[in-house]
């Protein structure tokens, strides 16, 4: 499939955003996180238009490059044509969540195996790991509406959400919030992990062991010293050498 590139045509800084965008798909595909061409990463333009960055409907995650990249606006209409079509309807849960938080450089949304079934779980994720602690610390809950069709559910998606990074949307999936692509991806990379940690040790039919939630306060500065302050930047040019040694046609 021959994609023109779109390198010359917009700016340095939208082409490095959709280079680092395209690799966080490649990366949700490796980790096997992707549910065929179902779910969605957006990535916020950087500027006063609202405008943003999603994928190529009908493109597996594994597929998508740079120049594919479709982008859209508020409403979730092409800005640079395309031959690829755009799912407003997938947009939706995302483009609500940038209207209210300024912070959202990027919204990540899986429908992994391990996240449905805990979202699946009333009493949703439990402190008992390590990699727990970090989820809990900035966790909210959004229940169940039906597929987001609906532009009525979203200021309850908005309500729900607040400031908080990590959601859990019940009976759906798992959805992170970041600054950066490379926040969103680190955050997703710790919230299935939580997840798959979960259902494993659920399914040894033991009694589980609680964490302490007095471990829950001061997180934040926890993550700073722990990455060495360079939060998510301490993994994210060690996953795209990991791309590129295989694959690096996500950059084109």
């Amino acid at each position: 499939m021959h994609i023109p590139s779109l390198k010359e045509v917009v700016s340095a800084e939208e082409w490095a955003l959709r280079v680092d965008l395209a690799a966080a798909y490649r990366l949700v595909a490796l980790y096997g996180w992707s549910d065929l061409v179902f779910t969605h990463i957006s990535a916020r333009v950087p500027g006063p238009e609202h405008h943003f960055l999603i994928n190529p409907y009908g493109l597996m995650f594994d597929e998508i490059t740079a120049s594919s990249l479709v982008k859209v606006d508020q409403a979730c209409n092409k800005l640079i044509d395309s031959p690829f079509p755009v799912n407003p309807a997938g947009f939706t849960i995302h483009s609500c969540i940038h209207q209210v938080r300024e912070d959202a450089g990027c919204v990540l949304h899986t429908h992994s195996r391990a996240g449905v079934a805990v979202s699946a779980q009333k009493n949703g994720v439990l402190p008992i790991s390590q990699q727990s602690t970090f989820v809990l610390a900035s966790l909210a809950y959004h229940d169940y509406e039906g597929v987001a069709l609906r532009d009525d559910e979203r200021p309850r998606l908005q309500a729900d959400i607040g400031n908080k990074n990590f959601l859990m949307l019940r009976n759906h999936g798992l959805l992170t919030v970041g600054k950066t692509i490379a926040d969103a991806f680190l955050s997703m990379y710790t919230f299935e992990n939580t997840c798959r940690i979960q259902i494993d040790a659920q399914s040894g039919g033991s009694e589980l062991t609680l964490i302490d939630p007095r471990i829950l306060q001061g997180l934040a500065e926890v993550m700073k010293t722990v990455t060495a302050g360079q939060g998510a930047n301490i993994a994210w040019p060690a996953l795209l050498r990991k791309l590129d040694k295989t694959d690096p046609s996500y950059k084109t």
